[in-house]
């Protein structure tokens, strides 16, 4: 990986050039590589803020010497913090923020101080381009109120060729001074910011989140959507006369894994696993390529999807649409009949997908009855896959793979729109279904090659650290609750213990959110590190390309290492690219799951916001030392603040999570009625208090 080569050579001495040119061919002549290249790696590295020209001709690998790199997380009182990746973050001041806002990608020079870090900002190498917000007029002037309450000011308006008016949410491009100072030039108009649809808009543009795609990509994206042709399918193993089907919800649009399965004569299953071949397509360096990178994944409202690909590729030629042929990648394992895997085969194929069926026709078949005529169609078919679902959900029960079983919001919209209800999606054995055979497929592709050594995007999930357990633990006791002891060596079946602890109270959703709170982020590497939650040793995403970049990555190498294998040049390029997109596509994913659950909370305030008065049944689903939060069945959740409890005088013990004062106490899973005081679609923050 040429970055990292570059960066031992520039980490070794204190390296000091009249000219950037020089540098250059230093480290060209040092790594044996153009200087040509290296020209456009170390700009590359420059822009990402991993070397820093500390002075004319002087330049350091961070972190070294007192400087690290990190994001800013500003404050409404002008200081801020630099997270840098650590448990703890450096303290700015607010006269060495360098003119930095919340976001900013930036550069800072440590300060030794008692108790804590403390640094200054020395460049902005990542600055935030757009700001979401609010016109306000003062006086004569326009100015820019921003959203984003971590900025402390409001931004001047230059003239520009939109026109907008006051109290109108607007995107503007932000122009940054010498100075530090900033203004801003409108971008976009979203509309009057009175309308919860403009809110929604606002929000998605506020993780800078859009539906239209370049007029390259969309062209592009046009002329692929074609029928195949005999040139394309050459080579591949034709699948097209084998049953092959799609099982998906009723409102989807996308179809990227079909299934396929047959009894062997051994009592043992042989399962198709067929993924759209979406890498056939999207091609590495592409302008479909490019958008698809900067999205990283699809990103999903309750009223609309922001895909990662142009819907004729999405929709169309890279669906596996019933009754079409298309390309695809097909993961074929033969399993006994305990579902140990005996042999696989992964192959480029064509399919021809014999029926498009929902988890509401399949589900009836899997209980023994009747349903759609397509569905009873492949009545034998689906009953074989739900008996090997099972196995394959009782072999995952046995290693001990976590269940935490917390169900999604399903938002119910009227004719015109807007929220009228919010019930807990369904979750059944035909969903468990399609999970475990795309779980199986994911495992067998990342072990594969994983033992092979090829460069690869694994979907990584760590254990939970011992501190963070303790703190559950101690929650866990503050319940009542007797805890087994943390072993030396932290297993998912230790987890599953704790979680047993609550599988009967009326709270278990409750404690499934706090224990799953304590564990680590699954995220993207290109090191295979395990699985923790699903009790893997292999794992990757390999299932859904339309939707995930790491996927679409996967494919590609998949593809090539297929057709033409790898040299050891090529693998070292590809460890770079591995590494590219396992970072990127867990800093989108991260916040594509920020912004869809804004949007959530929006919808959930707005459906209570003309019910003010109205008293509910509730559950305490946390306790701060500034109130309690209460949920309600519908999933809204609200503040009962601490001066508003009955009584006054509450102590806040933190390890329990409990508020208590001489003659009351409160803690998570009681119940509560409390009465609606106030749902403020602006802060989307709902307030409650005690009803009597």
């Amino acid at each position: 990986m040429i970055k990292e080569r570059i960066k031992d050579v520039m980490g070794k001495d204190s390296l000091v050039f009249s000219k950037p040119d020089n540098l250059f061919l230093f480290l060209a002549q040092s790594l044996g590589v153009s200087v040509e290249k290296i020209k456009a790696e170390v700009k590359k590295m420059l822009k990402k803020g991993e070397i820093f020209e500390i002075r004319k001709g002087k330049f350091l690998v961070l972190p070294s010497r007192g400087y690290v790199k990190g994001k800013f997380s500003g404050t409404s009182k002008g200081f801020g913090f630099c997270d840098i990746g650590t448990e703890s973050d450096i303290f700015i001041p607010g006269n060495r923020t360098l003119g930095a806002i919340d976001g900013d990608g930036v550069i800072v020079k440590l300060f030794s101080t008692d108790g804590g870090s403390e640094g200054e900002i020395v460049k902005i190498f990542d600055p935030v381009e757009k700001l979401v917000g609010r016109v306000t007029k003062v006086n004569k002037n326009m100015f820019l109120t921003p959203d984003n309450e971590k900025i402390p000011f409001r931004v001047p308006l230059i003239k520009s060729k939109l026109f907008f008016k006051e109290n109108e949410k607007v995107v503007i491009k932000v122009i940054r001074r010498k100075s530090g100072k900033i203004s801003g030039e409108v971008l976009e108009v979203l509309g009057d910011a009175d309308d919860v649809k403009t809110l929604e808009l606002a929000i998605i543009r506020e993780h800078n989140l859009y539906e239209q795609f370049s007029d390259e990509a969309e062209e592009l994206a046009q002329s692929l959507n074609k029928p195949l042709s005999s040139q394309q399918k050459a080579g591949r193993l034709d699948l097209t006369k084998i049953t092959t089907f799609t099982i998906d919800g009723e409102d989807a649009k996308d179809f990227d894994d079909a299934v396929s399965i047959s009894e062997l004569p051994d009592g043992g299953y042989e399962l198709g696993v067929h993924i759209a071949d979406v890498g056939e397509y999207v091609k590495e360096g592409s302008s479909l390529d490019g958008e698809a990178f900067d999205r990283g994944t699809s990103t999903y409202f309750p009223t609309s999807v922001l895909p990662m690909l142009p819907t004729a590729l999405s929709n169309g030629i890279c669906s596996l649409n019933e009754g079409v042929e298309r390309l695809t990648l097909s993961c074929i394992i033969k399993l006994d009949s305990s579902a140990n895997v005996v042999s696989y085969d992964i192959k480029e194929s064509v399919i021809k997908s014999s029926a498009r069926l929902t988890y509401t026709e399949v589900y009836p078949i899997l209980l023994g009855k009747s349903s759609t005529k397509k569905a009873n169609s492949l009545k034998k078919e689906l009953i074989l896959m739900g008996k090997l679902a099972k196995i394959l959900q009782n072999n995952r029960e046995k290693r001990g793979a976590l269940d935490l079983d917390i169900p999604e919001a399903e938002f119910v919209f009227d004719e015109n729109g807007y929220v009228v209800d919010v019930k807990k999606r369904e979750r059944n054995d035909a969903h468990r279904l399609i999970e475990e055979f795309m779980v199986l497929a994911n495992e067998v592709v990342a072990k594969h090659f994983n033992l092979k050594e090829v460069p690869f995007v694994y979907r990584v999930h760590e254990k939970p650290t011992i501190e963070k357990l303790k703190n559950v633990l101690d929650f866990l006791k503050g319940l009542g609750f007797s805890v087994p002891a943390i072993p030396q060596n932290i297993t998912p079946k230790y987890i599953e213990k704790l979680l047993d602890l609550a599988k009967n109270k009326d709270f278990k959703e409750i404690i499934n959110k706090i224990i799953l709170r304590s564990m680590q982020k699954a995220v993207y590497k290109n090191q295979n590190l395990g699985h923790f939650g699903l009790a893997l040793e292999y794992y990757c995403h390999f299932t859904s390309p339309i939707r995930r970049y790491p996927d679409l990555t996967i494919h590609r190498i998949i593809k090539e290492y297929l057709r033409t294998g790898l040299s050891q040049a090529r693998k070292e390029e590809l460890e770079g690219l591995t590494y590219e997109s396992a970072l990127q596509s867990s800093e989108t994913e991260r916040n594509s799951d920020k912004a869809e659950r804004e949007v959530d909370d929006l919808w959930r305030t707005y459906l209570m916001k003309d019910r003010v008065g109205e008293v509910f049944d509730g559950m305490i689903t946390n306790v701060t030392n500034f109130g309690i939060f209460v949920g309600l069945d519908n999933s809204a959740e609200g503040l009962v603040r601490l001066e508003d409890l009955p009584g006054g005088g509450y102590l806040y013990f933190e390890k329990s999570l409990e508020l208590k004062n001489q003659s009351k106490s409160f803690k998570i899973g009681d119940k509560v009625k409390v009465k609606l005081v106030s749902a403020n679609i602006f802060t989307r923050k709902i307030d409650f208090e005690l009803a009597n």
